[in-house]
């Protein structure tokens, strides 16, 4: 069989690189049960007339179908899901019955999107998402709280004693203060202009005011005053004073600002010197059903990525025709960070594998009371392994060195000894009471770039 060619867009890790990943998803469940989340998964699929309600999608969506498919159509009439948003809504309305609103959920799952793989975009990949679904009505404090939740889980990330993720910007603003200001200015299509608006981040201004008057209909003054909005930014809540002084007025605007107001200042207690929250008036989010705050979060230095976690308020995630469900959320990309980080910044854990102990192996006749020892350890949570083979001891602390595996045990009738292969300390240990240093428990997790500016 000749060696497999790499799938474009599919990433697999080593193991190493597979134990940073599990780190930020489990620093994430830990950090949304700590708020109250709980935890859902939903299938794979969804038929394609939901996924495709998003039409800017429909050339990304993976058809499901067997290979001897007999429908005229060629297909299930099912697609992966390409987001966790869609399954979301439909999971809300099925269980709706069962469930207790306000709803908090979190969910941490693999989607599918056929789009051209780059760096941070990939055709399989994890995401985290958290949300807060409310029955007819949901309070705005919500999107503060769910804003508050995201940055606790990012903090957590950049931490030392996690995974050291580079600081980060948290950009919000509003689509009430958006459409406010539009509907101030005499324009009709408000999600027209911001679906240009949104493309500041990708195209240079000009080519958005070119835009604004040849395929918005807009006079060229009208889009400078678009533009000018979009270029006012602020990490406290004086934008409501560079906003009135465009002399727009709106009750929609008036709305919009007094809530993005009271987000920045809510989450005020959280900045620091490598997270920050802003206000930033160019973010619009291109898809049509947010109705509020909207998110947006970009790394320091790897600005290049873009946004990698974004979201926001819609007042009708869901409806059965008779009850509406408005929700505010925010979708973190899981493997949009890591991938990234494990190839720029050579993230790894400090082992590839979980054992502290490697429990050496005499000869095949030692194995029961090998195995014997290894139980004992695990009864206590120390994670360990048997030796494979009775090779000579040396061999078998190689074997240990390669893994990354710390202590090596040796069953001896007289008594059992321990030896750590870093340092070369043998010492006596009883599999009863021995317990390694609390930093060798578990892996850790180490780069390229710390070793360097050590």
């Amino acid at each position: 069989m000749a060696k497999p060619t790499p799938l474009s867009g599919f990433p697999e890790l080593l193991p190493a690189q597979r134990f940073v990943e599990q780190q930020v998803v489990d620093t994430l469940r830990h950090t949304f049960e700590l708020h109250g989340f709980a935890g859902i998964e939903t299938r794979a699929v969804e038929p394609l007339d939901q996924l495709l309600r998003k039409g800017d999608t429909s050339k990304e969506v993976y058809l499901l179908r067997r290979l001897h498919e007999e429908s005229a159509e060629g297909h299930a009439g099912l697609g992966l899901h390409f987001d966790l948003t869609v399954p979301f809504a439909r999971y809300v309305l099925e269980n709706a019955g069962k469930l207790e609103f306000p709803f908090r959920r979190y969910q941490v799952q693999k989607a599918w999107r056929g789009e051209r793989p780059q760096e941070g975009r990939f055709r399989e990949f994890t995401q985290a998402d958290i949300d807060i679904v409310g029955r007819d009505e949901l309070p705005f404090h919500h999107d503060v709280e769910v804003t508050r939740v995201m940055v606790d889980a990012l903090t957590r990330l950049a931490d030392p004693s996690s995974i050291g993720m580079p600081g980060f910007s948290l950009q919000v603003n509003n689509r009430k203060l958006i459409q406010g200001f539009y509907q101030g200015l005499g324009l009709t299509d408000t999600d027209e202009v911001m679906r240009v608006v949104d493309k500041l981040d990708k195209l240079p201004v000009e080519t958005v005011k070119a835009m604004l008057v040849e395929e918005s209909g807009l006079q060229p003054d009208t889009a400078d005053r678009v533009l000018q909005l979009a270029t006012i930014r602020a990490t406290d809540d004086s934008f409501v004073k560079a906003v009135r002084d465009l002399g727009v007025e709106h009750e929609l605007l008036d709305t919009g600002l007094d809530e993005l107001a009271e987000l920045v200042r809510s989450c005020a207690d959280l900045v620091s010197d490598r997270v920050r929250v802003e206000a930033d008036l160019s973010i619009a989010r291109g898809l049509d059903y947010y109705t509020g705050t909207v998110f947006e979060t970009r790394l320091d230095g790897y600005e290049s990525l873009g946004s990698i976690c974004s979201g926001g308020r819609y007042d009708a995630l869901a409806s059965d025709g008779r009850t509406t469900y408005p929700g505010v959320g925010i979708s973190l990309g899981v493997s949009r960070v890591v991938v990234p980080l494990l190839a720029r910044t050579g993230l790894t854990a400090t082992r590839s594998v979980p054992s502290a102990v490697l429990v050496a192996l005499a000869d095949e006749e030692s194995r029961p009371a090998s195995q014997a020892v290894a139980s004992a350890l695990r009864a206590r949570q120390i994670p360990c392994e048997v030796a494979p083979a009775p090779a000579r001891f040396g061999k078998q602390i190689r074997f240990a060195e390669r893994r990354g595996i710390p202590f090596v045990w040796f069953v001896q009738d007289e008594g059992h000894q321990v030896k750590d292969i870093r340092t070369g300390d043998q010492v006596d240990a009883d599999p009863a009471t021995w317990t390694p240093p609390a930093a060798d428990l578990r892996p850790g997790i180490t780069s390229t770039e710390s070793k360097e500016n050590q």
